[in-house]
């Protein structure tokens, strides 16, 4: 098991940027299929949107990464991230602010061993900071694991449409 850490996102580390991504891009392959999922956002879009959350004159928001404290004794070309999860602030339209965990990912080698668990706890820990006491993700509803790995931590469905669920709960 590698020694991991939960820091930000380094908006810097170019290539810490296209990994996370690129992730983002997995996930929806993973959760929409091979088609929808990669015809959905160009890779252009997507490192776009993960510095978009990272820019404080666009988003109040955070890129949180579960990276290997020692990357240097990882094989090359192996990745020193495991995971990410990304969250920003969102206002509804009676202006209630509120967290939304936007994407969350853990490499398929690491998964259920908690390390999701630590992401959102950290996400959590921001937006608890940022003043919010609510926080939700949006997902497919077929997106089972996402909608397990919240559910355990408390959430609940608020909204459902034909294809998207919401899971909220009260934080703090």
């Amino acid at each position: 098991m590698p020694d991991i850490e939960i820091s930000p996102l380094d908006p810097n580390r170019k290539d810490h940027v296209e990994l996370v991504a690129e992730r983002m891009r997995e996930t929806l392959i993973e959760v929409l299929g091979e088609e929808r999922g990669r015809g959905m956002y160009s890779m252009s879009w997507l490192r776009d949107r993960v510095m978009w959350h990272m820019d404080p004159r666009a988003c109040t928001g955070q890129v949180i990464l579960a990276k290997d404290r020692h990357p240097e004794d990882l094989p090359e070309g192996g990745g020193d991230i495991f995971g990410h999860t990304i969250v920003h602030v969102e206002q509804d339209a009676n202006g209630q602010r509120y967290g939304l965990f936007s994407t969350t990912f853990v490499i398929p080698l690491l998964r259920r061993i908690g390390l999701a668990s630590r992401l959102l706890d950290v996400g959590e820990k921001w937006m608890l900071e940022q003043g919010l006491d609510r926080a939700v993700t949006d997902t497919s509803k077929t997106n089972s694991r996402l909608i397990q790995l919240f559910e355990e931590r408390g959430y609940e469905v608020e909204l459902k449409t034909e294809e998207m669920l919401r899971l909220g709960k009260k934080i703090g």
